[in-house]
């Protein structure tokens, strides 16, 4: 698979997050080049736009990416 399109503009592929896990360098391997449609940062930005995903967002919080887009489809948003 090819790598991610947005590893030029990722914060996380870019170690420019705050926090960067341990693990950065095994999650960029899983996620930037290969199977990025499983990064929480990836799904995010697909379906908010960049300026919906927060920046300490690690593309293995799956979960938080759930509840963020389960969140923009509340009444009033």
């Amino acid at each position: 698979m090819a790598d991610c399109a947005m590893t030029p503009n990722c914060l996380f592929f870019n170690d420019k997050m705050a926090h960067m896990p341990s693990t950065a360098e095994m999650m960029k391997r899983k996620y930037c080049r290969g199977d990025y449609s499983n990064c929480a940062r990836f799904i995010v930005l697909e379906a908010l736009g960049k300026e919906g995903v927060p920046a300490d967002l690690a593309p293995n919080e799956t979960e938080m990416a759930k509840q963020l887009l389960q969140a923009d489809r509340l009444p009033g948003r």
